[in-house]
């Protein structure tokens, strides 16, 4: 079957590795020169079923309510002139039950997962480096009464399969010695979860796609429109012609529902932004080797090579990439502090980008009411984290296989 895989971030170069391997002939478009460049570009780097959690929580209004006035909460909202900004909003918001954020949680942590298991037979099959660390990840606690109720949720996890350790500040230290513990209460550790750069993944995956499974890669393409013939996708126009295929694959992130909208298809996908600073080591001996979250702040750092990263915050602020210095001295505080020798901090390269968020949490996989269309969008901020076993599953049902795990919750009609 010939197949066009829209989108060449993480979830479309996993989704075009998956069809690929099952002997596809397979083509993948994206309007940027490079995998994985734009919401992969810098992100947390973590792999991390151990943080599966949903953000709707029933404190999730309140944090947002706050950051009207605040600029140093984890989530935050700013108004813009965009109906569909309010209208997703809403529906995030009433989503926001203790009920519902279990429930989705556990549908989150069935796809990490399962997606985890098939990144290694990824790297079993193909030598990728990528600055790859295994040494599980730090969740930090700042006071009692949250620290009490992290544990408490992580039951969810545990109950899942998750292995977490709790730990108190001796623990802590033994976990990551350059950590400075002043003002931490405790941390849940999560040995299985791992980091690595995924924007230097996503392109050595790539290149495997192309000159080892004939992956044609059409980088530099934007793509415009769809055209429906009836029931099914007849063509897709770019901005260098048109294409056609047998079967498409929608994976373009926060822009799915913008190209979708063209036949008539309603994705509920919105963009979350979110902000990265990406520090030189430099030679400082204060550098640490685990990546974690203060859960405070949801202020997540990373050590990728001789770089450190620190990214940040979840703005409720439509299509809009832009950025200046202000917005990235809360994480940068908030960074240093638990690593005041981690690297050179005169040398932060600033960035934000995108997450596709649908309004509940989980993605959405499958076909859509196009017979030869199928989705595979909406993974937020857990994109590396979900989208082996995403593309996965979307290749099993392109081949009228049952996927191998249970996908409720994830379809176009759950989202």
């Amino acid at each position: 079957m010939r197949i066009l895989v829209l989108g060449g971030g993480i979830v479309g170069v996993t989704t075009a590795y998956e069809l690929a391997r099952d002997g596809h002939e397979v083509e993948l478009v994206d309007r940027q020169p490079l995998a994985a460049n734009e919401t992969s570009f810098s992100n947390s780097g973590m792999i991390a079923p151990g943080h599966a959690y949903t953000w709707n929580s029933p404190r999730a209004p309140r944090i947002l309510l706050r950051s009207l006035w605040r600029n140093d909460t984890a989530l935050r909202f700013k108004f813009r002139a965009d109906p569909r900004l309010y209208a997703w909003s809403l529906r995030f918001l009433r989503a926001c039950t203790s009920d519902a954020a279990i429930a989705k949680t556990r549908i989150k942590l069935r796809l990490c997962l399962y997606s985890k298991d098939r990144l290694k037979a990824t790297l079993e099959d193909v030598d990728l480096p990528h600055d790859r660390a295994t040494k599980g990840a730090l969740y930090l606690f700042r006071d009692p009464a949250h620290f009490e109720r992290g544990v408490a949720n992580s039951r969810i996890l545990v109950d899942g399969g998750v292995k977490l350790e709790v730990c108190d500040l001796r623990r802590i230290a033994e976990i990551e010695p350059r950590l400075v513990r002043d003002g931490i209460h405790g941390a849940i550790y999560s040995p299985g979860d791992e980091s690595g750069d995924c924007h230097v993944f996503a392109n050595a995956l790539a290149r495997h796609c192309a000159e080892r499974l004939g992956v044609k890669l059409r980088w530099d393409t934007r793509i415009e429109r769809l055209v429906a013939d009836g029931d099914r996708i007849a063509s897709v126009v770019t901005d260098k012609g048109t294409l056609t295929a047998d079967a498409v694959v929608l994976a373009l992130g926060s822009d799915a529902p913008i190209i979708a909208r063209g036949v008539g298809l309603s994705i509920p996908v919105y963009p979350v932004k979110g902000y990265a600073v990406t520090f030189d080591i430099a030679g400082r001996n204060g550098a640490p080797q685990t990546p974690g979250v203060d859960e405070t702040y949801l202020a997540a750092w990373l050590r990728i090579g001789d770089r450190l990263r620190f990214c940040a915050t979840a703005e409720f602020a439509g299509y809009d990439t832009s950025h200046r210095p202000a917005d990235f001295a809360h994480m940068m505080k908030v960074g240093r502090s638990l690593f005041p020798d981690g690297a050179d901090y005169s040398t932060g390269r600033m960035w934000a980008g995108l997450r596709p968020m649908t309004p509940k949490g989980p993605p959405i996989l499958g076909r859509s009411r196009h017979r030869n269309l199928w989705l595979n969008c909406g993974q937020g901020h857990m994109g590396w984290t979900m989208s082996h076993g995403s593309a996965r599953i979307v290749a099993d049902l392109i081949a009228g296989r049952a996927p191998a795990i249970d996908i409720a919750g994830m379809t176009l009609a759950d989202a």
